[in-house]
């Protein structure tokens, strides 16, 4: 299942080879999930709606409605990871999303492509069950490593993803970046089925096929500091999104050029994507030598002082360098928390703790922009940004007082 020592040659092979294939893996799947992300508002309005509601309705249900049942889904196939094989798992998010996605460039309306949109969310979940693939196979003393290139991966492939959809939409059409992105999915997929070699074995042979859910997520829930690790990943995720919605508000007043906005804050949100993929595996590997506790806590302080400044800059340039600093804190903050999960939840159980914590990502997806638009309309736009370092203060005090000590 897990934990094999780099003292057997060939477990050591195994497992490596294992991880470079989902790195290359996650790669592709994020370049292709995010490369229709620059179009996907205009593709709504393209399509129209036969009910008759907004089309700018329809574009917040695009977004919202994935990651609402992308919520609901992703612990269910956890579990059933943990039943049938993570490897499994993550052919059924990559070879499932190019159908579902190929299918998107045949949308008649704003109506079916937000069906189709919750039915990505329910059938894909492709970070959840490789990282799941990843803590089973890895040592647990490599987890900080391993999951910090998984997090390089997730980062290149979302900084390179809306350049390609971006390019081919504008040479090709709205339907043709679809196609494209169907293919890189089933190219992953492929790569994962010849090159990923698990040797599975379920918890309980025996129940192994049983979908007795509740019992594994109380067992991954009652394990020592893993409610508390929930609990961050969620106020890290609130902070990470609050304030991309109100971003080119703020963006408006500290740039003398009202017409570079939206690449100005493009740079911004890439730099800091840039910094957290390149600090994602140092800091891995770091936490591995000296401890992710620390790191963490480290971290999340580190995030939460870099948004009071946020809220206090009077240029452009002044935010770009703080959002690039915040960046390596949450490369440090990311790869910690998925660390730690792996380190203090049982060997077995994976597939169930990252599918949980891709259902408590997807939650604050949810609720964070909503949170972040209402206290930019009640109380300003930086208001928001002070919001967020106070999230981040929270979550480095519980760290400090409740995060498990590392045992010697």
């Amino acid at each position: 299942m897990s934990v094999a020592l780099d003292s057997d040659p060939r477990a050591a092979l195994r497992w490596k080879r294992t991880l470079a294939v989902m790195f290359f893996a996650q790669l592709v799947a994020m370049i292709g999930f995010s490369s229709i992300f620059p179009f996907l508002p205009l593709y709504v309005q393209s399509l129209g709606s036969v009910t008759g509601l907004s089309t700018e309705f329809y574009t917040g249900l695009v977004f919202s409605g994935q990651a609402f049942s992308m919520m609901i889904a992703a612990p269910i196939w956890g579990a059933l990871a943990d039943r049938w094989g993570r490897k499994l798992m993550v052919e059924r998010a990559l070879f499932g999303g190019a159908v579902i996605l190929g299918l998107m460039a045949l949308a008649r309306s704003a109506e079916e492509l937000v069906l189709l949109r919750m039915l990505q969310g329910l059938i894909s979940g492709i970070i959840s069950a490789a990282n799941a693939l990843v803590a089973a196979v890895v040592p647990r003393v490599r987890s900080g490593y391993a999951m910090g290139l998984m997090q390089v991966a997730m980062g290149l492939g979302l900084g390179l993803g809306p350049v390609v959809g971006g390019v081919v939409a504008d040479a090709y059409g709205y339907r043709a970046a679809f196609y494209i992105t169907a293919v890189l999915l089933v190219i992953a997929g492929v790569v994962v089925f010849f090159g990923v070699e698990e040797k599975f074995a379920a918890r309980d042979p025996k129940r192994s096929r049983a979908f007795d859910f509740t019992a594994t997520w109380r067992r991954v829930l009652s394990a020592p500091g893993v409610r508390l690790m929930y609990a961050l990943r969620f106020i890290n995720q609130m902070g990470r999104i609050i304030f991309i919605p109100i971003l080119p508000l703020l963006v408006l007043t500290l740039i003398d050029n009202p017409g570079r906005v939206n690449s100005f804050t493009g740079i911004v949100i890439g730099a800091a994507s840039a910094t957290t993929a390149l600090f994602s595996i140092y800091l891995g590997r770091m936490g591995d030598r000296s401890g992710h506790r620390r790191i963490v806590i480290t971290c999340l302080f580190g995030a939460g002082l870099l948004f009071f400044l946020q809220g206090l800059v009077n240029a452009g340039w002044q935010l770009l360098v703080l959002q690039m600093l915040y960046g390596v804190a949450l490369g440090g903050t990311v790869t910690g928390i998925s660390a730690l999960l792996a380190i203090h939840s049982q060997s077995g159980d994976e597939g169930a703790v990252y599918g949980l914590d891709s259902s408590i990502t997807s939650g604050a997806r949810v609720i964070g922009p909503l949170l972040g638009v209402g206290i930019a309309a009640w109380m300003g736009v930086r208001a928001v940004f002070l919001t967020a370092g106070l999230l981040y203060s929270l979550a480095a005090l519980l760290a400090f007082l409740s995060l498990p000590r590392p045992k010697r």
